[in-house]
């Protein structure tokens, strides 16, 4: 129970960092929204469980990366945990640049001819491991909730809290979002979203590079 309390703040704190992350579209999202106003729920759907699939890889090979490197360097934590803080400064400063901006998201429909669910699911997969800002990203999700020594049950728990999180939250914009209306909805409420979450990344990558356990 002890070693539950110890790293739990942490693990919170990554699914919060994961979860407003989503709550941000990007790229990634956009086209699980345009895909659903433009094509249909159902490939929405599809294309959403490939997004959130892809997101789970990333975030096991982040989890095992990391582990091995701190095995094999204990002072790595470190600098891991410096990167991890320096780039939620980074999303800090591009969220409150969004908040700023006047313009609306952009949903849009993949390029390409339609696909079976089959084909969105693996565009989907494919889109999340060929971007290379998701390493970045998982990087500084992982490293909120690492510690020195950290036992492996604690990397597992954030790895599948994060995948049960990205499925919900994809397939909730795929069926929220299949609606012009729940677009406008949102784009209303934009600015004050941004600015919520850049000051939550700001916060925690602050966190991050004070924190040296």
């Amino acid at each position: 129970m002890q070693d539950i309390t110890i790293y739990l703040p942490g693990i919170l704190l990554a699914y919060s960092a994961f979860l407003l992350a989503i709550a941000s579209p990007g790229p990634n999202v956009l086209a699980v929204i345009g895909t659903s106003m433009s094509v249909g729920r159902s490939s929405g759907i599809a294309l959403a469980m490939g997004v959130a699939t892809g997101s789970f890889t990333w975030a096991v090979l982040t989890v095992f990366g990391l582990s091995a490197i701190m095995a094999s360097y204990a002072s790595a934590l470190i600098a891991i945990k410096i990167f991890g803080g320096l780039y939620l400064l980074w999303l800090a400063y591009k969220s409150f640049k969004s908040a700023a901006s006047k313009h609306d998201i952009e949903a849009k429909e993949l390029a390409g001819e339609r696909r079976t669910p089959l084909g969105y699911l693996k565009r989907g997969y494919l889109i999340q491991m060929t971007n290379p800002k998701a390493a970045l990203a998982w990087i500084a999700i992982i490293s909120l909730g690492l510690r020195h020594d950290v036992p492996l049950w604690v990397g597992a728990a954030i790895v599948i809290g994060t995948f049960i999180l990205s499925i919900v939250i994809h397939l909730l914009y795929a069926v929220a979002f299949s609606t012009p209306v729940m677009v406008k909805v949102y784009g209303n409420s934009r600015r004050i979203i941004q600015g919520v979450l850049g000051t939550f990344f700001a916060l925690a990558g602050l966190r991050l590079l004070t924190s040296r356990s």
